[in-house]
């Protein structure tokens, strides 16, 4: 039966065999417990059942595709017929997860910030081997002083390791998208900064970039009435940019809105 792609869902399937191969072999699976967001056809799937993990679940919100998934892998993987962004991936599996996933274009960076910044305890999973377009794959793992540095960066790379594996060609992909895309390995930090909440960090990094190109004095006076005071206590040099500062130098920010807060 011949699948045709869901715009609304943004769907374009990974048929390239050398890169899902490549995909598989950035972790070890053999008897780890899996999940897989949106497996579409089940390209990737099949690739990781040849690595023997301990259990493999799927997540597949379309209903023709979980049906076709299901009568493809039988009993061999769990797949669930849920939205990702409405199901508790805690219970999924009650060892940490290795997670895969071609995330759709239009909510990619919802998910990865649910899973990374709503976090009440534990990590529910030990690596995110995660597939982005390009562009906000860029955003991601860009670093401070760089001109695509900016919230998603700094949100993301709070309590995880990020770095970018490689880019994929849309040729890769069937229908073929318009840009390229990127697959980017995360994984959780032992030691973070830590901070109350993390909307804290979301809120000032937004009143920092929605003025991107003015210096950091604007928004430090919209945050801190003593804003004066506390640029000297950081040593922060009020002419600067907001990508100029670091992602600790914003979690120390929040460490004084939280103190008058509190």
């Amino acid at each position: 039966m011949l699948i045709k792609a869901k715009k609304s869902l943004g769907q374009n399937f990974l048929v390239d065999k050398n890169i899902l191969k490549k995909i598989v072999s950035i972790s070890n699976i053999l008897h780890k417990d899996v999940l897989e967001i949106g497996p579409g056809t089940g390209n990737l799937t099949e690739y990781i059942l040849q690595e023997k993990p301990n259990k493999i679940f799927l997540i597949e919100k379309d209903k023709i595709l979980f049906d076709q998934l299901q009568l493809k892998f039988q009993n061999r993987v769990e797949i669930k017929n849920e939205d990702i962004l409405k199901i508790d991936e805690k219970n999924i599996s009650n060892k940490k997860l290795i997670v895969f996933g071609n995330l759709p274009y239009n909510i990619s960076t919802e998910i990865i910030c649910n899973w990374i910044l709503r976090l009440k305890k534990d990590f529910w999973f030990s690596e995110l081997i995660l597939m982005f377009q390009k562009e906000v794959a860029d955003r991601i793992v860009s670093k401070t002083n760089t001109p695509n540095y900016g919230r998603l960066s700094i949100l993301l790379n709070w309590k995880m390791n990020v770095s970018k594996v490689f880019d994929i060609s849309p040729n890769c992909f069937f229908p073929k998208p318009k840009v390229y895309s990127s697959l980017i390995h995360f994984t959780p930090k032992k030691n973070y900064f830590r901070i109350n909440k993390s909307s804290n960090l979301e809120m000032i990094t937004r009143v920092f970039f929605n003025q991107k190109r003015k210096m950091i004095k604007n928004p430090l006076r919209q945050i801190f009435i003593n804003y004066r005071e506390i640029s000297n206590k950081l040593k922060l040099d009020l002419n600067s940019r907001p990508q100029n500062l670091s992602l600790e130098t914003y979690c120390n920010i929040v460490r004084e809105y939280e103190k008058l807060k509190s």
